[in-house]
């Protein structure tokens, strides 16, 4: 069954150009020109990937990502933003608000599409995987679930990838260029900026507690997790 986008941008051009592009690709596509009216239609039937521009009437698109992410049933409802070349700091926020991923203006349809077919990708829990297990961390794959001393912790779609990658890893230090490439799925680093790991390292150690000391950072390298010996 193909995945349904909910596209989220008030230029028409713009809009009706992803549209077309993600169409072709095979996806279903919903619009929306404002961030009430995105509000609105994921409540009402949520997609499976929101492309979200940033400069929104009536709702810009990081409320929109903050109210999202707020809410249990869309809290790990994959995100890709837009973005204008000189958002840095907005676009930094967006990720720490919980977007997955994010596109900056001008951009080509072709690499929207791919960013979002990444996204989605990863967001599909592995059919099977014996759970990892350190200390009072456990990350359940088959299920797609992470807990700490057995109560949930609610992590994005992106978030849940790098734990994993990186407690699968068992203490080995992992680039910042290999966790781009095998997390967000893109052929080298030049395609997005190594600030969004450390966002996202960032976020999972707040949200893992005390457990999040055991991802370590290394010094001009990476990063690794301390497994118990």
């Amino acid at each position: 069954m193909a995945s349904r986008v909910l596209i989220v941008e008030d230029e028409r051009d713009i809009r009706d150009l992803l549209a077309f592009h993600l169409e072709r690709a095979g996806y279903h596509v919903g619009k929306a020109r404002s961030g009430t009216d995105a509000l609105r239609q994921i409540q009402a039937s949520p997609p499976d990937l929101v492309l979200l521009d940033l400069m929104l009437p009536e709702i810009d698109g990081l409320e929109v990502c903050r109210r999202l992410r707020r809410d249990e049933r869309t809290a790990s409802l994959p995100i890709v933003m837009l973005t204008a070349k000189g958002e840095e700091v907005d676009r930094v926020l967006g990720l720490e608000l919980g977007a997955d991923d994010y596109v900056v203006k001008p951009f080509s349809p072709k690499e929207v599409v791919a960013r979002v077919r990444a996204v989605l990708r990863r967001s599909r829990p592995p059919a099977d995987g014996a759970p990892l297990v350190m200390g009072r961390l456990t990350i359940d794959v088959g299920r797609h679930a992470v807990l700490v001393g057995g109560t949930a912790v609610e992590l994005t779609p992106k978030e849940f990838d790098l734990l994993r990658a990186l407690a699968e890893a068992r203490g080995r230090v992992l680039s910042r260029e290999f966790l781009l490439d095998r997390v967000w799925g893109y052929a080298t680093a030049a395609d997005i900026e190594s600030r969004t790991v450390d966002v996202h390292v960032r976020r999972l150690r707040m949200k893992l507690g005390a457990e999040g000391a055991r991802i370590v950072t290394v010094k001009g390298v990476g990063y690794r997790v301390e497994a118990d010996d």
